[in-house]
């Protein structure tokens, strides 16, 4: 599939098949989700799509991603446009002037170059043609293959007899901006994929499992069932939904929950798939496996909620429908009134090409891919990838934001007090770093972070040992030194002692990005609504809210951020998403637009529409803004493709136009689109 005309006839066929209630289809992963009775059948399905021309494979819980959808067009690009260029070469020659033998030759050596490359780069518009003509329907394809071929056949003609014209470079100059827009709309579409996928990795492949006779065997994650034991070591993720049987820890639920903070578990809590083990050693008792895990719910939540998305379909591929049946009635039309004419079927045959040829929808195509490639290319530059070029239409028309807390409004980790840690002695601050190196916990990591940037020398250390849980020991000076969890405080921190010397409490939190303020004014200025919605605790998402001014929704599982947004949607309002953990994937697939971080975790990043680098929070109102100017370009050169058809087709239709001024016109229009669109390099400006 490549338009919303083949979404069109997939839905149609299969929603024919008696006992089909629904079929959607997702453009971006090929794929169609079908709900049916239960005597409907798999073959049935299957035989529905062949008989309008789509070959098609059950989709397993294991499938494999599917195939890139540029790749097989990048070899039929490259010969279209090597053989135009060889080809124009000799055209230029005979349009200066050249005659009798040296024009014959010339025009026999573009046809030894150009007949070749016309078959095969022309091979994914002649397969698609006649995959549906044998069936009995048409496609956009169909009036493009007749169109070369005819055009092909033509000039053959007329360099066989001598004739005067021969459009060999007209037609490869077609081929090569058909081929051009349709892989940069592809290219855009194989980056918006494999969001899923990335989610069922956040769980490990497998565990170690207590047999029954008391040793250890590593088991597949898909051979786990519930009952199982797996013995969890510290620093290992978990592979399956459990219950803690023996030990006690801290996960890391991060990625599920949206909380920053590790969360202690004793013997009966429940622990999920994909969390961290951060501690000690746990016995876990599978509860549930494979596609029963809160894992895979999510990932359903995520797949669901992109065949919704699936609805979004460009303007031009909404016109696919009318194009081909408009295109042969009207070349039908002219040969027919040329006929009636008396201009013999060679120029009434000229003259139908040049109607096929010069109302290709080339200029149409890359009205929009060429204007979200070039505002991408403009994104880029200032920090934010934008993966699937279609988000920008949706983002254009955003309406509501809504913002998780940890990770996206915030940066996501704990910041020591900057406070603390400049009323530090400078000793004491030595001796803090010495401690922090040796160890690879956040807390420590964030703390010798902010204190190098201070020009901070570590202290020199001896028996420096790292208890799990607990914290640091060791010795310097002769005096023993500690950085350990202190007894009482409230929120995130970390005690420093020196023995003979008071202790100082360290606290953390997490900091609200670079900006926000600002660039949540910015969004108000933009018409856009924005509120928090987290996983977190109440106290901290109160904070936050306190701390923006803004709404907020605390404690939100990932179905409940879902549901949020299907109630903005419901009352008719354009949602955007901010978020950055696993348990954000749900809600940036279901929203109209989403962007995270690009510190976010793997399923954050590949789910949502875009990603901005750096800590400022001002890339979402600036990602907004170039949507806004890229729809309105984007508006722009459909009124040039459609104004040019509008002019160029009487005269086509006229006689006046041969296949050569018919393929330069439409190149013409094409250059003039994407002129149009190079304006967008300072989109986000």
């Amino acid at each position: 599939m490549h338009c919303a005309g083949c979404m069109a006839k997939v839905e149609r066929s299969i929603g024919a098949v008696p006992g089909v209630s629904e079929a959607r289809v997702n453009l971006t992963a090929r794929q169609v989700r079908v709900a049916h009775d239960a005597a409907v059948t798999m073959p049935q399905l299957m035989d529905a799509l062949a008989g309008v021309g789509f070959a098609s494979q059950p989709r397993g819980d294991d499938a494999a991603a599917a195939p890139s959808a540029v790749k097989p067009l990048l070899a039929p690009v490259a010969v279209a446009g090597f053989a135009c260029m060889n080809v124009m070469l000799l055209s230029v020659s005979i349009w200066s002037g050249a005659e009798g033998a040296t024009k014959a030759l010339f025009h026999w050596l573009s046809a030894a170059i150009g007949v070749p490359a016309i078959i095969y780069a022309g091979m994914p518009f002649f397969r698609s043609a006649w995959g549906a003509l044998k069936r009995g329907t048409t496609n956009m394809d169909v009036p493009i293959s007749i169109g070369v071929t005819l055009a092909t056949a033509l000039s053959l003609y007329e360099t066989a007899t001598h004739g005067a014209d021969a459009w060999f470079d007209g037609t490869l100059m077609l081929l090569l901006f058909l081929l051009a827009g349709r892989a940069l709309d592809a290219a855009m579409r194989d980056r918006a994929r494999a969001g899923v996928d990335a989610l069922l990795r956040q769980a490990a492949p497998g565990a170690m499992v207590l047999a029954a006779g008391g040793g250890l065997d590593w088991l597949a994650a898909q051979d786990l069932v519930p009952g199982m034991t797996m013995r969890v070591a510290a620093g290992e993720r978990l592979a399956a939904d459990g219950e803690i049987v023996t030990g006690a820890s801290r996960f890391d639920q991060s990625l599920l929950t949206g909380e920053s903070a590790p969360v202690p578990a004793v013997t009966g809590d429940a622990v999920l798939a994909g969390t961290l083990n951060l501690d000690a050693p746990v016995d876990v008792r599978v509860t549930a496996a494979g596609q029963g895990t809160t894992l895979a719910e999510i990932a359903r939540l995520m797949e669901a909620s992109g065949q919704v998305r699936s609805a979004y379909v460009r303007i031009a591929d909404r016109a696919s429908r009318l194009y081909a049946p408009a295109v042969h009635s009207l070349a039908a039309l002219t040969f027919a009134g040329w006929m009636i004419a008396g201009a013999g079927w060679h120029q009434s045959l000229v003259y139908a090409i040049a109607v096929l040829i010069i109302t290709c929808p080339c200029a149409l195509g890359l009205a929009v891919p060429v204007a979200q490639v070039v505002a991408c290319g403009a994104l880029m530059k200032r920090g934010v990838m934008v993966k699937d070029g279609s988000a920008l239409e949706r983002l254009a028309t955003i309406d509501r934001a809504l913002i998780d807390k940890t990770g996206t409004l915030t940066m996501g980790r704990p910041l020591p007090d900057s406070a603390v840690l400049d009323a530090l002695p400078a000793e004491a601050a030595a001796v803090a770093l010495g401690l922090a190196s040796h160890s690879r916990h956040p807390i420590s990591r964030a703390l010798v972070e902010a204190l190098a940037v201070r020009g901070i020398k570590p202290a020199t250390l001896d028996a420096v040992e790292e208890e799990s849980g607990q914290g640091l020991r060791a010795v310097w000076q002769g005096r023993a030194v500690a950085l350990q969890r202190p007894e009482a405080a409230s929120g995130i921190a970390t005690a420093l002692s020196i023995a003979g010397q008071p202790a100082w409490l360290i606290p953390f939190a997490d900091r609200l990005r670079p900006d926000a303020d600002a660039a949540l004014r910015k969004l108000e200025k933009l018409g856009v609504r924005a509120a928090i919605l987290s996983g977190d605790n109440c106290a901290a998402v109160a904070e936050a809210a306190r701390q923006t001014g803004l709404e907020g929704q605390a404690a939100a599982s990932p179905a409940e951020k879902q549901a949020a947004i299907a109630r903005l949607q419901a009352e008719g309002h354009r949602v955007l998403m901010a978020g950055d953990g696993l348990n954000d994937g749900p809600a940036l697939s279901a929203a109209d637009a989403s962007i995270a971080p690009g510190t976010a975790s793997d399923v954050g990043r590949q789910a949502a529409d875009l990603v901005f680098l750096g800590d400022s929070l001002d890339a979402i109102p600036r990602a907004l803004l170039a949507a806004r100017r890229t729809m309105r370009v984007v508006k722009e050169n459909f009124v040039l493709a459609i104004g040019y058809n509008v002019l160029a087709v009487p005269l086509a239709m006229a006689g006046f136009v041969t296949p050569l001024i018919a393929a330069i016109a439409m190149s013409t229009s094409s250059l003039i689109v994407i002129a149009n669109s190079l304006r967008l390099v300072r989109a986000s400006a």
